[in-house]
């Protein structure tokens, strides 16, 4: 049997310098480029995930994390299926900015679901005072808006994968839930339909 394909788009949103290029290419590519460079305004990869009977491709736009490119960032977010939301454990302001990112996307993707992603949490095995965004704290806002939280490292590849895998997960199980929902529909008259609107004017 012919596994089915799906597409998932996933934006990534935050500040610079959080790590979310770091993130992707650990994922996509299985590396780590120690060279720090600014998203603009916003790169496009993808990698496909087989999750049970379904192939799903996780459609990954990492978007720029500056003031000027924020307008920017909304649009690539529209559509959206999930949006992985990160911030740095060594520092607390982008944890702060990360709600500004929450908030946004309750305002204009109200189904997009939602995932923290704390990176750098290598720095913080190494030494844990550098840690400056309490677990309990973030764990608190997750629950409160229905979000799983992962904490990552893109240098050691530390619950990376596991993120991802997550998200296509997700998103398999709504989509099999979406075509169940659809069962009994006439794909027929559908298509029917279709070819009479945009051929038949």
């Amino acid at each position: 049997m012919t596994a089915m394909k799906v597409d998932a788009k996933v934006v990534l949103l935050g500040e610079d310098s959080v790590g979310k290029t770091s993130l992707v290419e650990r994922y996509v590519n299985h590396h780590f480029c120690p060279i720090y460079r600014t998203t603009v305004p916003a790169e496009f990869l993808a990698k496909s995930i087989t999750i049970g009977d379904k192939v799903v491709t996780l459609q990954i736009w990492d978007t720029a994390g500056s003031e000027r490119y924020k307008a920017m960032s909304r649009l690539y977010s529209r559509g959206a299926s999930a949006a992985i939301v990160c911030y740095d454990l060594t520092e607390s302001s982008s944890f702060q900015k990360a709600r500004f990112w929450v908030k946004e996307l309750q305002n204009c993707e109200e189904h997009c679901k939602i995932y923290l992603c704390g990176t750098k949490n290598d720095l913080i095995k190494e030494d844990s005072s550098k840690r400056k965004v309490n677990y309990h704290d973030v764990q608190e806002f997750a629950d409160e808006i229905g979000a799983q939280y992962f904490e990552t490292s893109s240098i050691t590849g530390n619950n990376v994968d596991g993120l991802f895998h997550k998200v296509a997960e997700d998103y398999s199980n709504s989509a099999s839930a979406f075509m169940q929902e659809e069962k009994g529909v006439d794909l027929g008259q559908k298509k029917d339909s279709y070819f009479y609107t945009c051929c038949h004017h």
